[in-house]
């Protein structure tokens, strides 16, 4: 893709984004991810109901009566975008692949992010860490990642988010709102990773998936390509047995997947290169 049709790119998925970011998203993200840390602003005196945690033993003691410390809410936040840009990512049926899905889902991520005075930043993850790419504010800094991400050709096809997970908590040392962007195709123990992440961080992951992946088109005898591991394999798609086994394979992938974000308390959405993905955005956020 030449320079051109880079910003040209850059530039219709700003328009169209934004217009969500603005009349959608604002009020639910600010509402979702309010500022968690917080900031010691002055002590006054004890009233009845303060919490006893909030008391200050030093001041109480200089002026032997209770005091207490009054703290403000920190509003800024860091959202860091996790993002898999693994070989399946390329997967898509119709028009759309899941790496247009998480484009567009960073783009609208990003600048409600830079609209409540956020910094954001973004790792993207083969199987291995691809690009890091430090939290910063403003729409240059958006766009900056959103160009990285429509230009970049990671070296390795497979998948491991875990190694992004690892490099995100020894990177970013204050609470952050981590976005995990990826259609979770991977053998490892990236739940256990998950969870450890989780107990600084605030962690949400992102599904993407795609109707051929739940239903496999009638398409007659096809040569499938594994795009990360580069197997291959022949499947009769008009045969209703390999419809089944597909579509159950499908199912339960997605119910293990599903059971095991809620038991380890991910917030999650799964979202369909086929579908709008204002409204499972929307829903997560209000559900928060």
């Amino acid at each position: 893709m030449d320079t051109k049709e880079l910003l040209k790119k850059i530039r219709l998925l700003e328009i169209k984004t934004k217009g969500l970011t603005k009349h959608i998203f604002s009020g639910e993200y600010h509402s979702a991810f309010k500022g968690r840390g917080m900031t010691f602003s002055e002590v006054r005196d004890y009233h009845f109901g303060d919490e006893v945690r909030t008391i200050d033993w030093n001041v109480t003691a200089r002026f032997n009566e209770p005091y207490v410390k009054v703290f403000d809410e920190e509003r800024e936040l860091t959202v860091m975008l996790i993002i898999d840009v693994s070989g399946s990512e390329n997967f898509g049926w119709e028009n759309k692949t899941k790496k247009d899905l998480a484009l567009e889902l960073a783009a609208v991520l990003s600048f409600s992010a830079i609209s409540n005075n956020d910094k954001v930043g973004a790792i993207f993850v083969s199987d291995k860490v691809e690009k890091y790419i430090a939290p910063g504010k403003g729409k240059k800094h958006s766009l900056i990642i959103l160009r990285e991400l429509i230009e970049i050709k990671p070296e390795n096809k497979g998948t491991n988010l875990n190694e992004a997970l690892k490099f995100f908590r020894n990177t970013q040392k204050k609470r952050s709102i981590a976005f995990v962007i990826s259609d979770f195709m991977d053998e490892n123990n990236f739940m256990e990773g998950l969870k450890v992440s989780r107990r600084k961080h605030d962690m949400v992951a992102l599904r993407l998936l795609d109707e051929a992946e739940r239903e496999l088109p009638s398409m007659g005898v096809v040569q499938l390509f594994n795009a990360e591991t580069g197997a291959t394999s022949w499947v009769n798609t008009n045969s209703q047995k390999a419809k089944a086994i597909h579509a159950n394979n499908f199912k339960n992938f997605d119910a293990k997947l599903e059971k095991e974000f809620k038991k380890s308390g991910i917030d999650s959405a799964s979202i369909a290169t086929d579908e709008d993905f204002i409204k499972p955005l929307v829903k997560l956020f209000q559900n928060r």
